[in-house]
């Protein structure tokens, strides 16, 4: 089944909750595109300006509609939910 959601997630190289984020969603099947702020920092008002935080991860979805949802951090319980995902 194809995936029906477009994500990226903003992230640093350092930040253990984007690895982990990361692994999750690789670990589940998830594409996601990998935006390494530490590399491309002029990304970094792009995120700000999309999550109005700049703290990450920031995960943006995008299902096809006008509006990205904002995820701030890792948040495992609602990716699970949203993605229907049954694993730890």
């Amino acid at each position: 089944m194809a995936q029906k959601h477009t994500i990226k997630i903003y992230r640093t190289e350092t930040c253990p909750y984007c690895h982990a984020e990361m692994e999750w969603l690789k670990e589940n099947k998830i594409k996601y595109i990998d935006i390494n702020l530490t590399k491309k920092q002029d990304k970094i008002q792009e995120m700000i300006d999309k999550s109005g935080q700049t703290g990450v991860p920031v995960t943006l979805i995008d299902e096809g509609t006008d509006e990205e949802e904002v995820i701030v951090g890792f948040d495992k319980a609602y990716l699970k939910k949203l993605f229907g995902k049954k694993t730890a």
